[in-house]
């Protein structure tokens, strides 16, 4: 049974629509940081929090290892994400930026991202169900925004890959039903 969330969302433009060449400016503007919350427009009002990831664990009396990430403003809440043991191993590694004398599957995923062009806008944690996290990786290619639905942990470790790490969002109402 496929779930009707899980379907990728494409917001590309199409390949004959003629795209106007970039333009290079140097601006002097006072930007203020950005707010560590927001709302993203294209999936139902949706409030995002700013995540970042603290740390991966593994208690042997634990079935499995954890992704931990935190709010990056206050109340400075966390969530703590099973995943999958080589899962822990690849996010140990993005973390700590190690890179294996031979690509894994997310440094080749990230290597290709990178040649392609293609720049990841966000990790999205969208939602929890029964104890499994759903997200998505959020794209701009030179054809489009498109959306992809993923694993949490790829999400993340994608994002953490990147040349400047992208953000890692959380819809709010993941973070209040830890803490209603």
């Amino acid at each position: 049974m496929s779930d009707p969330d899980a379907v990728p969302v494409q917001d590309s433009v199409p390949v004959d629509e003629e795209v106007s060449p970039v333009v290079e400016e140097t601006l002097d503007i006072d930007v203020e940081p950005a707010p560590a919350t927001y709302v993203h427009q294209n999936s139902d009002d949706v409030t995002f929090v700013v995540m970042s990831a603290e740390s991966v664990t593994f208690d042997l009396a634990d079935s499995s290892p954890h992704l931990h990430l935190m709010e990056a403003d206050i109340p400075y809440r966390n969530i703590s994400i099973p995943i999958a043991l080589v899962d822990a191993q690849a996010l140990y590694n993005a973390l700590h930026g190690v890179e294996g004398r031979r690509p894994g599957t997310h440094e080749l995923a990230s290597a290709i991202i990178r040649q392609l062009q293609v720049d990841i806008i966000a990790a999205r944690i969208l939602r929890v169900d029964q104890g499994v996290f759903y997200a998505e990786i959020d794209l701009m290619t030179p054809r489009g925004r498109e959306r992809f639905d993923c694993r949490t942990s790829d999400a993340v470790i994608l994002a953490l890959r990147q040349g400047v790490p992208a953000p890692i969002l959380c819809a709010q109402e993941v973070l209040d039903s830890f803490y209603s």
